[in-house]
């Protein structure tokens, strides 16, 4: 019998989107008011449902609301979005998303995407014209030759650094650039594509799960909860070693098997690498001078990105910008004709345009949860149902609930300002330090993240076609044993 293939990211995702319009009858609508600063009037204005207002840019302001957070957070700009007010969830007029709206949401999402999407077609492009010149695969030969019986440091190496970027300045999206670059390099290692997927994805996962002072989930939690960010910062530290080696043990059990007995590789039966368009029988030139200058332009671009990130607050104008640079330079060093560059380009783009639609369908599925008014809602209903329990069960409950909330609210700087105000005051009626529900909220929603399919992991996979039922299959006993860790650590944290 032939064997019946599973569904593509882009049929799950939209079948995730059927699911959400379906449940935009079933759950009621409802929003909590929302608070935000203005800087310029320097007063505070409430939207609720029913009308808009100011109050009074004052501590006596926000502690009436019972918002823990102090004002000089809203000043400085460090809390930037509208926040949560605890206690004004209302219910709104319903507003099921039908079949029209759900047939726009995939478009409406590309076209939100468009950042991102552009960014990721870029480095397609980039992408192939390295694979015209065929450079990168003398690069990679070179490589696999200095690493003959240390293949294990690109584990290591890859996984820790790119967990460093995860944990101080949120490295996520930017790691899909890796990917189409490292494949090449660990399978040369004797390695498969998902090790090499592996170490970049988890390596981003266990970093912003554990995050130490990452801006956008860190920091900008603890403000909202009322507290510094160095608080609970020990606790963090410790979950990101043991997270990490535990990961890192995982990667380099699964990558030895493979290496001793390729059969082992859950990609052994059908998997062909969608970047790859060199004819196996070409011979691989030898690095020349011309070609090391290459390789150090293609290098410096992402070293270049990681800089614009992490220094100078670049985001996705500026990252596309230097692999659209780094392209051209690259044409120009390689002396291509315009011709052969733009044929190039296009042809590695489009090795990378179903990977945009990934991207913008799963974009759809938070605009159908955003237009259908029950993200507020499940949150309301979320922090009832763990009201008034015992300080250990209400801190595991609290990170499923930050589970299940990942899936509605993909954003991790958007999920602390909406729920941090609204969780925080919960634990405290408890028992729970507000440090902990912090922590609860970046265990919760880091761990989700590994198999969320509004998130980054479709896209990730579908960079190098490998589908998610393989990682599935993969990941189950590393998600297992790292759910275990944390929902251990956040009870210890609280007895």
């Amino acid at each position: 019998m032939k064997k019946r293939s599973f569904l593509s990211a882009h049929s799950i995702l939209l079948l995730i989107s059927v699911f959400v319009a379906g449940l935009t009858y079933l759950i009621p609508s409802g929003k909590f008011d929302q608070l935000s600063f203005d800087q310029e009037d320097k007063v505070f204005q409430i939207v609720s449902s029913e009308m808009t207002y100011n109050l009074p840019a004052t501590q006596y302001t926000l502690d009436s609301l019972k918002i823990p957070i102090q004002l000089e957070k809203f000043e400085s700009g460090a809390i930037s979005k509208p926040v949560g007010v605890p206690g004004s969830y209302k219910e709104i007029e319903s507003n099921p998303q039908g079949l029209w709206a759900l047939a726009q949401a995939p478009i409406k999402g590309i076209i939100e995407a468009a950042d991102i999407i552009f960014l990721v077609l870029i480095i397609g492009g980039l992408i192939g014209i390295m694979n015209e010149i065929k450079v990168f695969d003398s690069g990679i030969a070179s490589l696999s030759k200095g690493l003959k019986g240390k293949e294990f440091l690109l584990i290591v190496v890859t996984t820790v650094l790119i967990a460093l970027g995860g944990t101080t300045f949120g490295l996520a999206e930017e790691t899909m650039a890796f990917i189409p670059i490292l494949v090449p390099v660990f399978i040369a290692a004797r390695y498969d594509a998902l090790t090499a997927v592996a170490s970049i994805f988890l390596g981003s996962s266990i970093g912003t799960m554990c995050s130490t002072v990452n801006p956008f989930s860190t920091i900008i939690a603890s403000d909202a909860a009322g507290i510094t960010w160095t608080e609970g910062l020990d606790g963090r530290l410790f979950m990101l070693l043991i997270c990490l080696t535990i990961t890192i043990a995982y990667l380099m059990w699964y990558g030895k098997r493979v290496q001793n007995n390729p059969a082992k590789s859950l990609l052994y039966e059908n998997w062909e690498n969608p970047l790859k368009k060199q004819d196996p029988n070409d011979e691989v030139v030898p690095l020349n001078a011309k070609s090391r200058m290459i390789l150090v332009v293609f290098a410096l671009s992402f070293v270049v990105m990681v800089m614009g990130v992490s220094k100078y607050d670049w985001w996705f104008v500026e990252m596309t910008t230097t692999f659209l640079v780094a392209s051209v330079l690259i044409a120009l060093l390689a002396k291509m004709k315009e011709g052969q560059f733009i044929k190039a380009f296009m042809s590695g783009a489009s090795d990378l345009l179903s990977v945009a639609f990934i991207i913008g369908i799963a974009r759809g599925v938070s605009i159908l949860m955003n237009d259908g008014n029950i993200s507020d809602s499940v949150l309301y209903y979320a922090s009832t149902a763990t009201e008034g329990m015992s300080k250990g069960l209400f801190v595991n409950a609290l990170f499923f609930v930050y589970n299940g909330l990942s899936f509605l609210i993909p954003s991790s700087s958007g999920m602390a300002v909406l729920t941090m105000p609204i969780m925080s005051p919960l634990g405290t009626s408890v028992g729970v330090p507000a440090e902990v529900i912090v922590n609860a909220y970046q265990f919760g929603q880091g761990i989700f993240a590994i198999i969320n399919p509004t998130s980054l992991i479709l896209m990730s996979l579908g960079v190098v076609s490998i589908g998610y039922n393989v990682w599935l299959k993969f990941i189950w006993p590393l998600l297992a044993v790292l759910t275990l860790v944390a929902m251990i650590f956040l009870t210890i944290s609280v007895v």
